[in-house]
C-alpha cells in the first residue's frame, strides 16, 4: 500500500530546511582538514580472475587521513582517459568483491567502489575498512546514532568526508577523465551520493536511488522501519537529548546538502517504500540546487525501487551526461 502522500503532493513537497548557521563553515573546515592530512592514494593491481575488467585494490586518505579501501575497475583494453562512476554502498554493506560490481565497467566506464568504514557485517557485501574514531556518546546499536552527541563526532561526518575524498582519488588515476565523473548510490549509498555531490566540485552527474539520510525530522515521524528505527529508539530513550540530536543531524541531512548540489541528477523514489518514505526523497529532490534534474517514480514498489528497470534508466542517463 502507499505509505506516504499522494504523488501530486509529493511532486510539490519542498519543506522548509532546518539548517545550522555554520553549516558551510563546518563542511569547509572538515574537508580542508581531510585534504591537508591526505597522502597519495595507492592503486595495487588485483587478480580478480575477470577477463574483461582490470581491477585495482585502492587505499586512499579519508576523514582525518584515515586509510579507506576501494576497488577501481577499468574495462580491460579501453583507451583512456575514461569517464568514471564513483559508487557508494547501502547500509551495513561494504565493497565486497570486484565481480559484484560489473555494471559500470561493462558500460565502458571506470568504476571506483568505496568501502564504508566500520560497516559490512549486515549479511550481504563485506567491508574491510575499520572506523578508527571512537563511538562517542551513548547510541542505539547501528550507525545512525553513533557519535550523535556532536557534529564533530558524528559517524556520517567521517563517511561523507570519505565520499568526497573518493572523488578526489578517482581524479588522481591516469585512466580517469577528471572532468567526467558521476557519483552513484542507492539507499544509504544514495544519501552518500547526495553528500558527495554537495561537497565535490565539477561533477558531471549524480545518480540517487531511493536515498536514505534525508529529511530526518519527518522520517522519524512517519516510519519506524530500520534503519530509521535506530533513531526513533534513541529519541524514545534519550528523551532529554531529542532536540539536540536532531540539531546534530541537520548538518548531515540530505535536504540541506541537496540545496548545495548543482550537478545534473537522476533520482528515483518508490511510493510503497516504508524504509525511505517517498516524501523524504522528494524533499531532497525538490531542494536540489541544479536545474538539470529528473526523478523516476515506481508506484508499486518498496525499497527495492525500480531495480533492474532503474539500472536501465541509469545506463541511458550516464551515456548522456558522461559523453
Amino acid at each position: 500500500m502507499l505509505v506516504d502522500s499522494p504523488l501530486s503532493e509529493l511532486r510539490a513537497y519542498r519543506p522548509e530546511r532546518s539548517e545550522p548557521a555554520d553549516f558551510d563553515a563546518f563542511w569547509q573546515r572538515t574537508l580542508g582538514a581531510a585534504r591537508a592530512a591526505a597522502t597519495a592514494p595507492q592503486f595495487v593491481p588485483y587478480d580478480s580472475g575477470l577477463r574483461t575488467v582490470e581491477v585495482y585494490d585502492v587505499t586512499f586518505s579519508g576523514f582525518d587521513g584515515h586509510p579507506i579501501r576501494a576497488w577501481l575497475m577499468l574495462p580491460r583494453g579501453a583507451r583512456g582517459p575514461l569517464p568514471c562512476v564513483v559508487e557508494y554502498i547501502g547500509y551495513n554493506g561494504g565493497r565486497g568483491l570486484p565481480h559484484e560490481y560489473l555494471t559500470w565497467s561493462a558500460a565502458g566506464y571506470a568504476n571506483l567502489v568505496m568501502d564504508s568504514r566500520g560497516q559490512g557485517s549486515g549479511g550481504y557485501t563485506h567491508a574491510v575498512t575499520p572506523d578508527l574514531a571512537p563511538a562517542g556518546d551513548p547510541g542505539t546499536p547501528g550507525y545512525l546514532t553513533r557519535g550523535i552527541g556532536s557534529p564533530e563526532t558524528y559517524y556520517y561526518r567521517r563517511l561523507f568526508t570519505d565520499a568526497a575524498r573518493a572523488v578526489d582519488t578517482a581524479r588522481q588515476h591516469p585512466a580517469v577523465d577528471p572532468d567526467r565523473i558521476a557519483v552513484y548510490g542507492g539507499s544509504q549509498g544514495g544519501g552518500i551520493a547526495i553528500a558527495s555531490a554537495a561537497l565535490s566540485e565539477g561533477l558531471a552527474g549524480a545518480i540517487v536511488d531511493v536515498p536514505f539520510l534525508c529529511h530526518f525530522r519527518r522520517a522519524v515521524e512517519i516510519t519506524d522501519n530500520s534503519p530509521y528505527l535506530e533513531l526513533v529508539t534513541y529519541l524514545r530513550t534519550q528523551r532529554h537529548r531529542a532536540e539536540a540530536a536532531l540539531g546534530v543531524l541537520d548538518y548531515f541531512d540530505g535536504v540541506n546538502l541537496a540545496a548545495r548540489a548543482t550537478a545534473p541528477a537522476l533520482f528515483s523514489a518508490a511510493l510503497m517504500d516504508a524504509t525511505c518514505p517517498p516524501s523524504t526523497v522528494f524533499a531532497a529532490y525538490n531542494h536540489w540546487a541544479g536545474a538539470d534534474k529528473d526523478i523516476r517514480v515506481w508506484k508499486y514498489n518498496g525499497h527495492e525501487g525500480g531495480a533492474a528497470f532503474q539500472t536501465a534508466e541509469q545506463i541511458r542517463y550516464l551515456a548522456k551526461v558522461l559523453a
